[in-house]
């Protein structure tokens, strides 16, 4: 095997944002270390510290001081998960990246496929979830909506059952170097590069220790992010939905013309007019509320400030 501290590239990087993994971060290096030296020549494993309040950064640096080829940046504050994926592709210095999860529910043993099939290949390497049975129904509801919204009026299609655990060819990570953007919805961009890309189906494991740091709050938030990065269609909609309601005033409008005509004046009701005023009401602010996120979004772009900030380095270059 090929001595990663040496000047040259390692063949495999493996990238993984972690928030507060302390107590997963043995478990999933013993295991990821186990997997690559069965199929790599060589490689590298760059931790991504978000921001953890526990002892993450602590843990990494003693798995640092036993195995160098064990790596970790530290940000100066949480970014994001979006943003520490970004984070660990800038600083991965590989021929391909595997990135995953630390939560252990992406298992080390599916990287040799992925690895097998970048081989044969293939430049973008997905993992696809058999099943989503572990998952709460109210979850998978959102899940079913979201992926149905997105095929229908995204700017790419999204392989259902993929996330973030995949493998990606330099090519492929040299792309997305370029897409600097600050909302960002990592699925997305991995369909909207292209490439050959292939998908290998993988169980979901238990998660090894916490809990998610995903509530339905912030996932229905990245999901929002999500369509309005890749779609323009909740701002084109309220086009549409004014056409009809002007076409709808002026039928009524001539019903009315033609009843007074016919049948005299009509004395109008007033619950139907209250209830009228709050209805277009609600749908100018809702409209203005749609524009007001895509306003966000681009005020968050024109800022330019940069993705992130790193506070420490651990066997890493800075870039």
């Amino acid at each position: 095997m090929v001595d990663i501290a040496e000047n040259s590239p390692p063949e495999i990087s493996v990238a993984v944002p972690v928030f507060n993994e302390a107590q997963n971060l043995g478990p999933l290096a013993a295991r990821l270390t186990a997997a690559l030296e069965a199929c790599a020549r060589s490689f590298e494993i760059v931790f991504v510290d978000d921001g953890s309040s526990d002892a993450t950064f602590e843990t990494l640096r003693a798995l640092n001081a036993v195995d160098p080829r064990i790596k970790a940046v530290s940000f100066s504050r949480n970014f994001g998960k979006e943003i520490a994926i970004a984070a660990g592709l800038d600083h991965a210095r590989d021929a391909a990246v595997v990135l995953m999860d630390a939560d252990l529910q992406h298992p080390p043993e599916v990287v040799p496929q992925f690895i097998a099939k970048w081989r044969e290949g293939y430049k973008n390497v997905y993992g696809v979830r058999r099943d989503r049975s572990s998952d709460p129904p109210l979850r998978n509801l959102f899940a079913n909506l979201f992926y149905g919204l997105f095929d229908r009026f995204g700017e790419t299609s999204l392989p259902r059952g993929a996330g973030d655990f995949r493998l990606l060819d330099r090519q492929a990570i040299d792309a997305l170097s370029r897409m600097r953007e600050r909302a960002r919805f990592s699925k997305g961009l991995f369909a909207w590069i292209g490439f050959k890309s292939v998908g290998v189906p993988f169980d979901v494991e238990e998660r090894a220790s916490g809990r998610s740091k995903f509530s339905y709050g912030k996932l229905i938030r990245f999901a929002l992010d999500g369509l309005m990065s890749f779609s323009s269609a909740p701002l084109k909609i309220w086009a549409y939905v004014g056409m009809g309601v002007s076409a709808f005033a002026l039928a009524m409008a001539a019903f009315y013309f033609w009843r007074t005509v016919i049948y005299g004046v009509d004395v109008p009701g007033y619950a139907s007019l209250i209830v009228s005023i709050a209805f277009f009401g609600g749908m100018q602010l809702f409209s203005l509320g749609v524009l007001g996120e895509y306003i966000a979004l681009i005020f968050a772009e024109v800022k330019g400030r940069p993705l992130y900030l790193v506070a420490e380095r651990l066997g890493v270059e800075e870039r």
